[in-house]
């Protein structure tokens, strides 16, 4: 992986991660525990700060980015698909944003709640939680099925053993 320090401030992350050797992480990141970045994905906190919990995954040429005075944070058991991109939103635990899915600043994606593939969501935007948006600009679609957004996260745990 390319980790590159940025004004004295350096990504760090907890137990059991899996980052990919072409992955970037640069600036101020917090990661939690079974983290996993995939390949081509880049995280860029150098005006602000990308805060992960634990188990989240990143997949494949994803991009997280933040503003000044604004943060990306990323509950717990949050999935981004390959392509997304969040810029300074908060994604609440247990939600997946869609494969190039774009999550702008100070959005917030709810609880359980998925952003669909190739959804916009337009800066300050707040999902409820359960719910399931698409379109551009993202709109509510339908209510989420009990676990429905969740168990992308948990399959990321066993794939990411794998590597």
């Amino acid at each position: 992986m390319l980790k590159i320090t940025v004004k004295g401030k350096s990504p760090v992350w907890g137990e059991r991660c899996m980052i990919a050797d072409n992955a970037t992480l640069a600036g101020d990141i917090t990661m939690g525990n079974d983290c996993s970045i995939w390949f081509g994905a880049v995280l860029r906190a150098d005006v602000d700060k990308i805060v992960m919990g634990d188990r989240c995954n990143v997949q494949d040429l994803a991009c997280i980015h933040q503003t000044a005075g604004g943060a990306a944070v990323l509950g717990n058991d949050v999935s981004l698909g390959h392509g997304a991109v969040v810029h300074a939103a908060t994604i609440h635990d247990g939600a997946l944003i869609g494969m190039n899915a774009v999550v702008l600043d100070h959005a917030e994606v709810g609880r359980g709640s998925i952003v669909a593939a190739g959804a916009v969501v337009v800066g300050g935007t707040k999902i409820p939680d359960g719910e399931i948006w698409g379109g551009i600009p993202a709109r509510f679609i339908k209510k989420t099925a009990l676990g429905q957004a969740e168990k992308y996260a948990k399959n990321y745990l066993t794939i990411k053993e794998w590597y």
